[in-house]
């Protein structure tokens, strides 16, 4: 039999969910952008640009999902302090969550994480408590919300299952929606970075689902350890160097990374997503964050392949965050040179690619 205070918090849930689904009624799907290529290369790329959800990054979706998880599951009740692992962006979106339902968050963090992502999460009434080492904000973000009372939401675990991938509007389905009057709506390939690993699982799945005879890329920067543990076959890898490309890589194979719904993977320097960022503003006009660089690296080769086997087609891939977060640091040539991440010879690569349609990296 319930009892008052069980209706009680259920209605509770129930409103909470009603405000997450008005949110999300309310919000246009993000603009897929056409990039100028060469006529004769025969390929078309599109860029799904996230940073137009409300709190800035591909993100927003994780944390809609997330919230969404721990509600139905009854995680997350009236005046629970929602606690998250992150570098940054997750933790916005989750604290631009926290506040639409009147939830104290906090977001635990390495310290080296932008000032730019740290100032939208206290914007937002979330407070930051920051660890040395990125592989400390598991154990003490677990550890806050047990001393509270609170939830934590643990995106590396449940980025995976928390998003529907058979379609109720993920990005999937998003995508092959906004293409459908393409020249070519089935993409040859779609690339995807991997920081949890959900949206890269949820695309996989959803290719599958749908019997497309589409190939999921994912591009991971230098030193994180889904490349060669997607290479290998080793789950329990790990590198225990954190990654400098924020809001991808990872020190260890997080448990939503599932390697098997992807059909390649690329291994990209840090420098290198630096000077790709970069390229695409010169390019296209559009300010990045250095997470679509990494991206891009990517899709420059695999683009390369297609024009070296006379493969007509589309390539999709995402356009994660917006460029403005990182002012201070990817946009900031002192603190580029102080990383030692300038873009350097990766320019000219790109610039070769572009001039020739051969990717000679």
């Amino acid at each position: 039999m319930h009892t008052v205070s069980d209706t009680s918090a259920r209605t509770w849930a129930d409103d909470a969910l009603r405000l997450i689904m008005a949110e999300n009624n309310r919000s246009a799907d993000t603009h897929l952008y056409a990039v100028p290529l060469p006529e004769s290369w025969g390929v078309q790329l599109y860029l799904k640009d996230e940073s137009t959800h409300h709190s800035g990054s591909l993100k927003h979706r994780l944390a809609r999902s997330l919230f969404l998880f721990g509600l139905v599951n009854g995680w997350i009740r009236e005046d629970t302090t929602i606690v998250e692992a992150s570098s940054g962006s997750t933790a916005v979106s989750e604290a631009y969550f926290a506040r639409l339902l009147g939830l104290p968050f906090i977001a635990v963090m390495a310290s080296t994480t932008s000032p730019e992502k740290t100032a939208l999460i206290e914007q937002s009434g979330g407070r930051c408590h920051f660890v040395e080492r990125a592989d400390q904000v598991y154990s003490v973000a677990a550890g806050l919300a047990a001393d509270c009372g609170g939830h934590y939401m643990d995106q590396f675990t449940y980025a995976e299952r928390a998003t529907d991938w058979r379609g109720n509007n993920n990005i999937a389905e998003s995508i092959f929606g906004q293409l459908a009057l393409e020249e070519h709506p089935i993409p040859r390939w779609i690339v995807v970075g991997a920081g949890t690993g959900g949206t890269s699982a949820t695309i996989g799945r959803y290719l599958r689902y749908n019997r497309y005879a589409t190939s999921l890329a994912v591009v991971d920067p230098e030193n994180s350890a889904f490349y060669p543990a997607w290479k290998t076959g080793n789950t329990q890898h790990t590198t225990g160097i954190p990654s400098r490309i924020e809001g991808i890589g990872r020190s260890r194979m997080e448990p939503s990374f599932v390697p098997s719904v992807i059909d390649h993977m690329i291994q990209v320097p840090d420098a290198a997503s630096v000077a790709a960022m970069m390229h695409l503003r010169k390019l296209t006009g559009l300010f990045a964050g250095p997470s679509t660089g990494t991206n891009l690296w990517g899709v420059w080769q695999l683009i390369a392949q297609m024009i070296a086997n006379g493969e007509r087609g589309s390539v999709v891939s995402l356009m994660c965050d917006g460029g403005e977060r990182y002012a201070g640091s990817y946009n900031n040539q002192a603190w580029l040179a102080e990383k030692g991440l300038e873009p350097g010879a990766n320019t000219g690569t790109i610039e070769h690619f572009f001039k020739t349609g051969r990717w000679d990296d």
